[in-house]
């Protein structure tokens, strides 16, 4: 893996270097400006669509006349600023920290079928969460309850599957994957066994909003943290855009470059492990984004994490903000849970991934 023209490890390589250079790559660079406009425009358009449509639709034209305020009473303006903005809004602020979280773990593990969800984060956020949720307390500490204990759940589901998936020095993608697997059934075993013993009937809904995902709770009072959370690890992430770089170049190569990967994977795993804590407090456990986003931004705009970070961000807003309108209308009246409408996504996604990636053996150590 040595060289700075090396794929990421375990995808099937792509020419694409850790620099973000290759084919084409220099034209790629040019193009990132006009790729985050574009995006920019989809992420509004699916707000737009988002706030039109539901159980009851209004008129784009009448969504703009409201949020430009020409529209602030009446029973439409309560609908889209009461019920539909924080919803949005929400959706827009976990895809992106997901699709974010996911291309900084790929780069860790060095291994573009690595996400939140796959590598149990998501998982152990929401098994955190529902500890607190079910044992009473979720009102303690200003609130805060619930996000601290999801991302300490999400920090000890990161740290044991890499430890798993590293035993012996090696990590291979099978590996990863089966570690990831074997976390997940821990800790959904966990949180089945503290629902079956402790949970009340009142309490058994909220559960499932934790273990299927969904963003119906959302309200303006609960934006702040996700919001917060998204600006700081992605402004700290970006800044660790050459480091994350250098991973990709192979261990060697970084440890030569004067990186002490050890220490830099421990603090960003920490960083990612509280950035999806606080996500997952807010909207559940929702796979997939991390996975696919980070995808399409990469072959689009190459590996180079600078140009990566915002593309995928806003590439995972527009897809959760689109899946959450898909999961409301689809079945209507009835809503179907957004972690669901993703994973009939990502899941035939993550196995088209896995096909067509012909060097799985092995990451070396």
């Amino acid at each position: 893996m040595g060289g700075t023209g090396v794929g990421v490890s375990g995808t099937g390589g792509h020419g694409t270097g850790a620099n973000g250079t290759h084919r084409g790559g220099a034209v790629r660079r040019a193009g990132v400006p006009a790729v985050l406009l574009l995006l920019a425009l989809a992420l509004a358009a699916a707000l737009v669509a988002g706030l039109a449509l539901g159980p009851v639709r209004i008129p784009a034209d009448r969504v703009l006349a409201i949020v430009l305020g020409r529209e602030s009473t009446g029973p439409l303006a309560s609908i889209v600023w009461d019920v539909r903005m924080p919803r949005v809004l929400l959706g827009a602020v976990v895809g992106a920290g997901l699709a974010v979280c996911g291309a900084v773990l790929q780069a860790l593990v060095r291994n573009q079928l690595a996400d939140p969800f796959l590598l149990g984060a998501s998982s152990g956020a929401s098994a955190g969460a529902v500890l607190v949720l079910v044992l009473g307390a979720g009102a303690s500490f200003a609130g805060l309850s619930l996000p601290a204990a999801a991302f300490g759940g999400a920090l000890a589901a990161l740290v044991a599957v890499y430890a798993l998936a590293r035993r012996g020095g090696t990590m291979t993608t099978g590996r990863l994957i089966l570690a990831g697997v074997a976390v997940q059934y821990v800790l959904s075993a966990l949180t089945s066994l503290v629902v079956v013993l402790a949970a009340k009937a009142d309490q058994v809904r909220s559960v499932m909003f934790w273990t299927l995902g969904g963003l119906g709770g959302a309200r303006w009072n609960e934006l702040a943290l996700p919001a917060v959370a998204l600006a700081l690890g992605t402004g700290l992430l970006l800044t660790l855009a050459r480091p994350l770089d250098l991973l990709l170049t192979g261990e060697e190569d970084a440890r030569t470059l004067g990186l002490d990967t050890g220490r830099f994977r421990a603090a960003v795993f920490v960083l990612t492990s509280l950035v999806v804590g606080v996500l997952v407090a807010y909207s559940g456990s929702i796979g997939f984004v991390g996975l696919m986003a980070p995808h399409a931004a990469r072959a689009v705009v190459g590996a180079g994490h600078r140009a990566l970070l915002p593309v995928a961000a806003l590439g995972g807003a527009v897809f959760l903000t689109l899946a959450d309108l898909v999961a409301r209308t689809a079945a209507a009246p009835e809503e179907i849970p957004v972690g669901v409408v993703t994973a009939l996504i990502g899941g035939p996604f993550f196995l088209w991934m896995l096909r067509r990636s012909p060097r799985t053996e092995g990451v070396a150590g």
